[in-house]
Formats: structure tokens, sequence, C-alpha cells
């Protein structure tokens, strides 16, 4: 009867802590309610010998606390680049790899834009602009600010190699599972914005003096 009446008492707790994160609106308060909630339930199933309910617990929790690192990892390292590396690196774990072939176009400009690129290995051209990619590179996210949505230039492999892809429709989820990521976001499309009219406006100044 003793172990009953634990037993209640940390299964109340933890659908306390549930019925919590349904309030939850941002995706790191979730996770740390999620794992309370985890913790509880498996202190309950430990009393009450319930081990099948148990496992699936303890599958829970490790998945829980590796999302929840995962994004605080994200929000630290997004603060990080603002303060003046451009680098999108900290973006890299929620893409997913692809490989291209010599001739493969990317995007072309245009067309209607769903997602962007960091480059892996290979070698990749923006056409229109003459620009190389270097390895590392975050490419095409400015098309996701665009009120149509569509590319300024097209992107053709060059050389055989692999880059990373990550959706629109991922950002955005980024964005309203953790608001501060959307606005670090936007700083640092922003800042390789200007990054492209200095680059332009390098290029008319040095065509005026050519003409000179």
């Amino acid at each position: 009867m003793h172990l009953m009446h634990w037993n209640e008492f940390f299964n109340g707790l933890a659908a306390l802590f549930i019925v919590a994160t349904a309030s939850s609106k941002t995706m790191v308060p979730l996770r740390i309610l999620s794992i309370v909630a985890n913790c509880f339930l498996i202190i309950s199933y430990v009393v009450t010998h319930t081990y099948i309910l148990l496992i699936l617990q303890g599958i829970t929790l490790p998945l829980n606390a590796y999302r929840l690192h995962q994004m605080i990892v994200l929000i630290r390292n997004v603060r990080e680049s603002i303060r003046g590396n451009t680098s999108m690196d900290w973006l890299k774990p929620f893409m997913t790899g692809r490989h291209f072939k010599k001739g493969d176009i990317l995007f072309a400009k245009g067309e209607p834009a769903s997602e962007m690129f960091c480059t892996v290995s290979g070698r990749y051209l923006l056409l229109e602009l003459g620009i190389e990619l270097a390895a590392g590179q975050v490419v095409g996210e400015l098309a996701m600010l665009a009120p149509d949505n569509r590319r300024t230039a097209t992107l053709e492999c060059i050389e055989d190699g692999d880059a990373l892809s990550i959706t629109y429709e991922q950002v955005e989820q980024l964005y309203y599972q953790n608001p501060t990521f959307g606005f670090y976001f936007l700083r640092l499309a922003t800042a390789r914005l200007f990054e492209n009219i200095n680059r332009t406006e390098g290029e008319l100044a040095r065509l005026k003096t050519a003409q000179a």
C-alpha cells in the first residue's frame, strides 16, 4: 500500500509536468519539462516494477536530453556567430547531406526557392556573378527573405562534391521552436546581404577605374 501511494505521487507529478508542456510555446522549456516528467515516470515505474514502460521512458529521456542539448548549442553558436563571424556552421546538424556531379545545377536564376545549401567538398560557381564558393560556405539563404522567394543567380557544380541542404520550412520550424534563433538568423542573413552589396560596389568602382 505504501508503494502505491508513492506511485500515485510520482504519477501525479509527472502528469503535472506533462500538462505544463502543453502550455510551452518554445522548444527549450518544453524539453526541460518533458525531461522532468520522464524522470518522475521512471521513478514510478521502478517502484511498481513496470518494466516495459520503464524501458520506453529510458529511451525517451536521453532523446529529450539530446534535443535539448542540440537546441542550446544552436542558440549559443548563433549568438557567437553574430559577434562578427557570418559563418552558419551551427546549422549543419540540422542539414541533410547531398552529392552533386559536375554540371549539376543546384538552383537556377528566377526559379522559386525552397532550400539553402552549405558546400562541403567539390567546386561550385554562381554563374551570373562569376563567384566560386569556398568549402563551408552557405548559399541560397537570401531567397528566403525575398518577397517572391526566387533565386537571383544560378549555382552550378563544376567539380564533383558534397553539400548540405536545409529547407526553408525546416528553418521556419527552428524559428518557431525558439524565436531567438529567428532573430539571430535574420541578423546573419542581413550581414551577408551587406557583404554582397559591398562586393557589388567594389566591382562597380573597379569598372569605373578601368574605364577612366
